[in-house]
């Protein structure tokens, strides 16, 4: 169940609630040509973008989501943000999501912060699948969920309709059983 917004303070990065003050770098985040290309949400001015900041704020009031802004240790502004949408309590399920910066792509920063977010989906939240839908296209996507033990589980074919053209969406998949494997089979060696 969702509870208090917790805050992970890790090696570079900080995971932190998102607060009103963060709506110039969402912007400048979601109306980025690079960000946007592969992400389901654009902003094209700062007032559109105020519903992004209702929307971080709805899903945890309706303990539907959690997202996290991702900042540098000690700096107030986000390079990104990471979370969950569409928990179902009712099945333990849910939807991961984030999204980076452009200047700080390759750098690790997403392989460090979604450890944190996966045990806090399969501790905390007590889910049991964590799905991602990520554009074919969007390999370096594909490979951190991989390696993750994220799973393939398909393709949905021209599932979205964007810029005027119909897209196709990966199915990824992560249970908790998968992580007690992954350990188990860990310590036996």
């Amino acid at each position: 169940m969702l509870t208090a917004h917790p805050e992970f303070l890790l090696k570079r990065i900080t995971l932190r609630k998102i607060l009103p003050s963060h709506l110039v770098d969402v912007y400048r985040a979601l109306s980025n040509p690079k960000v946007i290309a592969h992400y389901g949400v654009s902003y094209s001015s700062l007032t559109e973008t105020e519903e992004q900041m209702r929307w971080f704020e709805r899903i945890v009031a309706e303990k539907s989501g959690i997202w996290w802004g991702i900042s540098f240790i000690n700096h107030e502004s986000l390079i990104g943000a990471c979370g969950f949408n569409d928990v179902c309590h009712e099945h333990r399920k849910a939807q991961i999501g984030y999204w980076l910066m452009p200047e700080y792509w390759r750098q690790g920063l997403l392989s460090e912060a979604l450890p944190s977010m996966i045990d806090y989906g399969f501790s905390t939240l007590r889910l049991h699948p964590i799905h991602a839908e990520v554009e074919p296209e969007n390999e370096s996507s594909c490979a951190l969920l991989r390696k993750f033990g994220f799973q393939r589980e398909g393709t949905l074919r021209d599932v979205e309709f964007k810029d005027g053209a119909f897209l196709s969406l990966h199915q990824y998949g992560l249970l908790s059983t998968d992580i007690r494997e992954r350990l188990d089979g860990t310590r036996s060696k």
